[in-house]
């Protein structure tokens, strides 16, 4: 199964989804919901609800248990599809702050949502299945040591670029150390930075390798499905954060780099 594949697969499903009525999917069992649309599994995890947890009982049942009111969860099953529709924002026209906020944000909700729910699923996966059972073993390996490296190179991200961005924006309005911005822009290299990053973007490699570019068999496991096609969307979210940064969070800063270098130079023949 390949990225154009499961969102053709995302579609149907929705349309299926949306056909329903709310009576119908509160009398659905939990894995009929999830097998039909593999990515149903993380809205129910933002209701306490954990897919392979519950493997005969009905979205009623569960709610039920739970102590959970039946109409927000049938809500934001409805309104998932909202999720796999980019905002086409037009963000090049967007001040570099604003372009800044926008990645801290998509940064929080890898961090503190994606993340952990693809680890959950990671750490619970039990493979039942020749075919999966040297992917669970290695996942479990490899998942954790990817999770830390992607989130302290999202906090460095933010600590070291983001931070010097904003520096060099304070400068040009004239708010700045010329002793520390100079020291800033010795330090830094926004041409050399770009490169780097780009050289790193394909940080699920590994992960695709082992899981055969997340190939399922025709009797994969539910659990197995869910799981790929998460991997499957959060690279592909990956993939969208990584063009904002190469192509309009880099040119927008290497640009007021220019202008800041500009301006300090001047400001400096006059003193």
């Amino acid at each position: 199964m390949n990225t154009a594949t499961s969102l053709n697969t995302v579609s149907r499903s929705l349309s299926l989804l949306l056909a329903m009525k709310p009576s119908d999917l509160i009398s659905k069992k939990i894995t009929e919901l999830v097998n039909q649309d593999h990515l149903l599994a993380h809205v129910l995890y933002s209701f306490g609800i954990t897919f392979y947890e519950y493997p005969t009982q009905t979205l009623e049942q569960v709610c039920l248990e739970k102590g959970l009111a039946t109409e927000p969860v049938v809500k934001g099953l409805e309104l998932s599809h909202e999720n796999f529709k980019e905002a086409e924002l037009p963000l090049f026209s967007y001040r570099i702050d604003l372009i800044i906020e926008y990645l801290k944000h998509a940064h929080y909700l890898f961090i503190k949502h994606k993340l952990p729910f693809i680890h959950k699923l990671v750490l619970n996966f039990k493979a039942d299945h020749q075919e999966y059972e040297a992917v669970e073993k290695d996942l479990k390996v490899l998942f954790p040591l990817f999770m830390e490296d992607f989130i302290h190179h999202i906090y460095e991200e933010e600590d070291t670029l983001f931070k010097y961005i904003g520096s060099l924006e304070r400068a040009l309005q004239g708010r700045f150390n010329p002793s520390r911005l100079y020291n800033a822009m010795e330090k830094h290299s926004l041409q050399s930075c770009a490169l780097e990053h780009e050289a790193h973007d394909d940080e699920m490699e590994g992960i695709r390798k082992i899981t055969k570019d997340y190939y399922l068999s025709p009797d994969a496991p539910l659990h197995v499905k869910v799981l790929y096609t998460e991997l499957i969307e959060f690279e592909k979210n990956l993939q969208a954060h990584a063009r904002i940064e190469n192509e309009i969070l880099f040119p927008k800063a290497m640009q007021l780099e220019n202008q800041v270098k500009v301006a300090f130079f001047e400001k400096a023949k006059w003193n």
